[in-house]
């Protein structure tokens, strides 16, 4: 074991000093000073890494390059930039890397969490197609057959909060599941065609923890794995290997998490008990009820991208939107008279209302909200597939390549006060576009969902601005309890908790939601 050990550290080294080596030899960009051996590592912290960069973008620059252990990063901190590489030239922008704590520790590959079949870390190739064409042919922005489910879910998510404001403003753990309950319905019914009754239904369940865990396991500079991929080969009883007993337990979900719900929609497609349309159902009818192994594969992972990508990032939204109307009751109350003067007091706002000229200022709102504090201000790593020059700096092929989403929307030369939360700062469509084509990836990587999502959030936000007010608690004195904004880390960042009083604008409101629920 001994011989073993050494072996693998001496070849360790070995390739760290062939590595440095050829950095010498390249025009690289700047970053922070790196060490021997361990490069950047000591520079680069475990939690909410987005403000490290954001703050090396000011000191370097739009590109801040890293080395740790090796393995070399490449953080782009402008949105002209990352266009022109991600976008212009996703030709070779647009592979992942083997996160070890997520890609090798796969199902195929023996072992782990088992999240690297999924189609958001799939490398760029055959599979990764297939995945996404499964993936666009059932989430196109023409896809209107789906806004009834989304409108009724978002009036059950209001409704629900109003008849027991008390679970949604003092209870983190509530306000987590109530929003994943009603995001998470809308979701796995239109991915298998099965309504969600309650959170002890195992098709909820199992994917609210299994996107937590994706979100711990794909962060950036967690693991040191990711860094040192040989140490998946140490024995789970050496110190510092216990990542090996995390990732085992993760593999169970995530295996859980995907395939139970097919073989649920699978079994009920066949007899007719499954609610239609849903993307399963679609796919099983074009294959005649017997799709190859690898067709089923397919089609496994990537609804199971389509669950899990859209349960977290959704939910992260809608909580910054009431954290965002609660600290800003002028915002909130001018949506309001615009839904009343624009809408009137005789309905919901629905999806079609998001038509440009409609509703343009809660249109507005969700565009800061978005810019304000993103639901991924990393998203997921990009992987440079060859030797790449920008502006006579070398970018070299495996280079980690890491979109910083929150400084760029965070950029005061862009957002003049981007720490304010300022719905008035867009003018025109094209101003909140420039935010959701960094909300929703980049160039052959940017999610195909992205309509659907958009419409989703737009009937909880709309919903809610029509019939409720978001307003802070007060203490025993009357006196208002001011909230804190503070962000949780991992690849899915979500508001710490906060309270807030959510009360019914009128009888009138309550009656609508009320009504629309039993349609």
């Amino acid at each position: 074991m001994l011989r073993i050990s050494l072996s693998l550290l001496f070849t360790l080294l070995g390739y760290m000093f062939f590595k440095a080596v050829m950095s010498t030899r390249k025009r690289l960009p700047p970053g922070p000073r790196r060490l021997p051996i361990i490069g950047s590592t000591h520079h680069i912290p475990k939690t909410q890494q987005w403000l490290t960069f954001s703050k090396w973008a000011r000191a370097y620059g739009s590109i801040v390059y890293l080395d740790v252990v090796g393995q070399t990063f490449t953080v782009l901190n402008s949105a002209k930039v990352d266009k022109e590489l991600l976008d212009q030239r996703s030709n070779i922008y647009s592979d992942r890397p083997t996160l070890p704590m997520a890609n090798l520790f796969s199902v195929h590959h023996g072992g782990g969490s088992g999240y690297g079949e999924l189609f958001i870390l799939q490398p760029y190739g055959d599979s990764w197609r297939k995945q996404r064409k499964v993936i666009a042919q059932d989430f196109s922005p023409s896809t209107v057959r789906r806004y009834p489910l989304q409108e009724k879910e978002a009036r059950k998510l209001v409704h629900g909060i109003l008849d027991n404001p008390s679970t949604f403003a003092h209870s983190v753990d509530v306000i987590y599941l109530t929003n994943h309950r009603r995001i998470g319905t809308v979701i796995i019914r239109v991915t298998y065609g099965h309504y969600v009754t309650d959170e002890e239904d195992r098709c909820f369940s199992a994917p609210v923890a299994a996107v937590y865990n994706f979100s711990q396991a794909t962060a950036p500079g967690t693991w040191a794995v990711d860094f040192i991929p040989m140490l998946k080969h140490l024995p789970e009883w050496v110190p510092g290997a216990s990542f090996l007993q995390v990732a085992e337990g993760w593999r169970g979900v995530s295996y859980d998490t995907s395939w139970d719900p097919y073989f649920w929609c699978k079994k009920n497609h066949e007899s007719g008990n499954v609610l239609l349309p849903n993307l399963c159902s679609t796919a099983l009818e074009a294959a005649e009820g017997w799709p190859s192994k690898e067709d089923e594969e397919t089609l496994v992972w990537a609804a199971s991208t389509v669950m899990g990508g859209g349960l977290d990032s959704n939910a992260s939204t809608v909580q910054t939107f009431f954290l965002a109307m609660l600290l800003h009751p002028t915002v909130q109350h001018k949506a309001q008279k615009e839904i009343e003067t624009t809408i009137g007091s005789d309905r919901l706002p629905t999806i079609e209302d998001r038509a440009p000229y409609v509703l343009p200022y809660v249109r507005s709102i969700m565009a800061e909200v978005f810019r304000w504090n993103q639901a991924a201000p990393l998203g997921i790593p990009h992987r440079l597939s060859h030797d790449d020059t920008y502006n006579g700096m070398d970018l070299p092929k495996g280079s980690l390549v890491i979109p910083n989403i929150w400084h760029m929307l965070h950029d005061p030369e862009v957002y003049s006060n981007p720490m304010d939360f300022d719905p008035d700062r867009y003018q025109n469509d094209a101003e909140m576009e420039k935010v959701t084509d960094l909300i929703f990836g980049f160039g052959r990587r940017a999610y195909p969902g992205k309509a659907f999502a958009d419409g989703t959030l737009f009937a909880i936000a709309s919903t809610v601005l029509a019939t409720c007010e978001i307003l802070l608690p007060v203490d025993v004195q009357g006196n208002k309890i001011v909230q804190d904004v503070a962000y949780t880390s991992g690849t899915t960042s979500f508001p710490s908790p906060f309270d807030c009083n959510v009360k019914c604008r009128s009888p009138k409101a309550h009656e609508l939601l009320t009504q629309n629920i039993a349609k």
